[in-house]
């Protein structure tokens, strides 16, 4: 594979020409320094710029310290769970999570992402009810990573038409938890490309780099069932449809 054609020695969409292995480096061995709070967060989430290397970029850091207590997801795995998104981000090739590692900061552990820009210009509520190909790919991750928590402010629109998604943290519970709103597809069949990536999920998750990772962030029951999402997706090869047992859209939406 040529550097021209390997996503991972690209720039990365939003960040100012950073490569991922470069970005990774940044997030995982720069120097953190916290600039502000970003306040609308339910879990403390510090606005952060890291340096190293004369490479100066901005960042997500989200102490596990920070984290509120939830009913459903055990006490201070969630910066874990966002990392987790991350890496089954990264082995879809579709880049949906912004670079993200598991590193120690000013205020302990947590999870630091990089910063992406976003286009202001972009109508979100117009984005949700689209059926843009990024979003399609979106809705296929989060039925993999089981996302409890998808939210219209959850996606960060670029001006060249890339979209990602952030705060992963409520991902990968073995209960069914999907909540989203981008149910436009549900029912409907699986891109072709969907299910040859699908495919090579259920490969990596089972006797991959991938699987081990999983293994280091997440319990093996959560790994286990992450991979069984990936077989159930590939067994019906359609979108799933919504759970009768658990609210499908989060509130509040946006």
């Amino acid at each position: 594979m040529s550097a021209e054609s390997d996503p991972r020695l690209s720039s990365i969409p939003g960040a100012s020409g950073l490569d991922d292995a470069t970005a990774l480096r940044l997030l995982r061995e720069g120097t953190l320094e916290v600039a502000g709070r970003l306040v609308e967060a339910t879990n403390m989430t510090l606005y952060c710029t890291i340096r190293l290397d004369g490479i100066t970029a901005e960042c997500v850091y989200k102490p596990v310290r920070g984290e509120r207590p939830l009913w459903d997801f055990p006490d201070g795995t969630l910066a874990a769970r966002e990392v987790a998104a991350f890496e089954v981000s990264a082995a879809t090739g579709w880049r949906i999570v912004p670079p993200s590692v598991y590193r120690d900061g000013p205020l302990g552990p947590g999870m630091c992402q990089l910063w992406i820009d976003t286009d202001p210009e972009v109508d979100l509520m117009a984005l949700i009810r689209s059926r843009d190909p990024a979003l399609r790919r979106m809705a296929i991750f989060d039925a993999v990573v089981n996302n409890a928590d998808r939210k219209g402010g959850h996606l960060l629109p670029l001006a060249d038409g890339h979209i990602y998604g952030v705060d992963h943290g409520v991902c990968f519970s073995p209960e069914d938890k999907l909540r989203t709103v981008l149910w436009q597809w549900r029912g409907k069949p699986l891109p072709r490309e969907a299910v040859n990536v699908l495919a090579r999920l259920e490969r990596e998750i089972e006797r991959g780099r991938l699987g081990r990772r999983l293994r280091e962030l997440l319990t093996l029951t959560e790994v286990e069932a992450t991979w069984e999402r990936v077989r159930r997706l590939l067994s019906t090869g359609i979108h799933p449809f919504p759970s009768d047992d658990w609210p499908a859209i989060p509130w509040p939406p946006i």
